[in-house]
């Protein structure tokens, strides 16, 4: 069941799965998406492994507080809310994992919080280096169809982009992205909200700094065909974080497909059992 949470003049949506007596894993989702991208099946088969699984729509997306024309906020307040949701469903303490824009608010939260953080996990990210290929968002950038106006064109528009950026070695089954994207568009639709995660991405500079003080062991996921952030951004990540282990996947691009759900988990649980190893 959704609840809600108080933090920085925002309510953020959240949902738990599994038992709470279990540690926690804390998922950040990306860019202008909604926490249901993290789907409950993913979020179920983790649970399956003894955690406890909690998920959160960033503010500016989805049933969290949309923001107005003229506020702005930063990524440091964006891993705030994170832990206003761990401080919600009383964790302590928990395994950060964080995909694309959630990579980046995971990497704030991890340098910031380390006493709230027990291993961190970053996906298809990148640490800010203005040397680093630049992500290719230029069809980010393009103007949707309003639904309201044509709805057919707004789900043909969300779905061409969905491909472009998807795992060309994981392919989703048919139908299943415009599907996802009828489901993220019933749900909640603020598309103001993008550019203002954006600027937020945007002030928060070259990140270096803050990972080489990240102390939680950490586990770096990024695909080889990653044409929306390049997989040197993960490399670059990996190296400033002392310790971090890289995996990149091959066929991988920047999208989470069922096919890749165990490649995901696993590098979770890794990132969990180093948490426990001795130091």
């Amino acid at each position: 069941m959704a609840r809600t949470t108080s933090a920085g003049g925002a309510e953020i949506e959240y949902e738990t799965f599994g038992d709470a007596a279990n540690e926690t894993v804390l998922l950040i989702n990306g860019l202008g998406s909604q926490m249901t991208r993290w789907p409950e099946d993913f979020c179920r088969r983790l649970t399956a492994h003894g955690l406890r699984v909690v998920r959160f729509d960033n503010r500016d997306v989805g049933k969290s507080t949309w923001f107005k024309a003229g506020d702005e906020y930063t990524v440091s307040d964006m891993a705030a809310d994170g832990i206003a949701v761990l401080d919600a469903v009383g964790a302590a303490r928990a395994h950060v994992v964080g995909m694309s824009m959630g990579g980046m608010i995971g990497q704030v939260l991890a340098a910031d919080w380390p006493d709230r953080v027990l291993s961190f996990v970053s996906i298809m990210s990148n640490s800010g280096n203005p040397d680093l290929p630049p992500p290719d968002i230029a069809f980010l950038r393009q103007v949707a169809p309003d639904p309201a106006k044509d709805r057919k064109a707004y789900l043909d528009h969300a779905e061409k982009s969905a491909q472009h950026i998807a795992s060309p070695g994981y392919p989703w089954p048919a139908g299943a992205l415009r599907a996802r994207a009828e489901a993220e568009l019933e749900r909640a639709y603020n598309p103001a909200g993008v550019a203002r995660q954006m600027a937020a991405v945007g002030a928060s500079g070259d990140r270096r700094s803050k990972l080489r003080t990240i102390k939680a062991p950490t586990v770096v996921l990024h695909g080889a065909d990653d044409v929306l952030v390049p997989v040197e951004g993960g490399r670059d990540t990996a190296a400033n974080i002392l310790g971090a282990e890289l995996r990149v996947i091959e066929g991988m691009g920047h999208d989470l497909p069922p096919a890749l759900y165990d490649a995901f988990i696993d590098a979770i649980l890794r990132a969990v059992q180093r948490a426990h190893a001795p130091a």
